[in-house]
């Protein structure tokens, strides 16, 4: 790694860093924090903002992470040329940047279970392990009404998928696929425990 790789990488947390279901809340007098499940996410503010913003929130949490995915590479090479495999630095990219979702800086490194950022980097790195994760999510959500045994399942969708789709090449994707999927799951051990305990908030079909 040389400073380049170091630069992008660290543009890459800070970007994932930005809390923008915070912002939003802001914006309509809320600090998300203080309601609902008191998390960042989209999920949060869908809740407790409604359906409009909570769409924002999880369009703007995947961008942070499909950017810096995607495009950072291409970034770097204009300064110079970095010391990473184009592929590895894509997934450090990635994973710079949900690092920051889930510990930003801004909030004392208290953030969000990076689903959404996670969906955004898995779209720029590896598509068909991403479509895997939204079946599975679509598949659940729709059947059981839990956002969170949804996200978990698709977590873990993601993380076996990998080692299907990508098996024919570097073994970093399906790894680092597997790490993201592990650490989306282990966020959400709260939101396990009351799985659980039958206490998991459900989402209502309206009437």
């Amino acid at each position: 790694m040389n400073a380049i790789d170091g630069v992008v990488l660290a543009a890459a947390y800070v970007l994932g860093a930005v809390p923008f279901g915070l912002l939003i809340g802001k914006a309509r007098g809320i600090d998300i924090r203080r309601h609902g499940s008191g998390n960042i996410g989209a999920t949060n503010v869908l809740r407790v903002l409604g359906k409009p913003l909570g769409i924002l929130t999880f369009i703007l949490d995947a961008l942070k992470g499909f950017v810096p995915a995607f495009f950072f590479v291409g970034l770097a090479g204009t300064f110079g040329l970095p010391a990473l495999e184009p592929v590895v630095l894509s997934v450090l990219c990635g994973a710079a940047a949900i690092l920051g979702h889930n510990f930003p800086v801004f909030l004392g490194f208290r953030g969000g279970k990076g689903i959404a950022t996670s969906a955004g980097v898995l779209i720029g790195i590896a598509p068909a392990a991403a479509l895997t994760g939204v079946v599975a999510w679509v598949v659940v959500f729709f059947t059981l009404r839990y956002v969170s045994l949804a996200s978990i399942i698709a977590a873990g969708a993601v993380a076996a998928s990998g080692w299907w789709w990508y098996r024919d090449g570097t073994p970093v994707l399906p790894v680092v696929l597997t790490v993201l999927g592990g650490l989306a799951i282990v966020r959400h051990q709260e939101n396990i425990k009351r799985l659980l305990a039958g206490t998991e908030s459900r989402f209502k079909r309206k009437s």
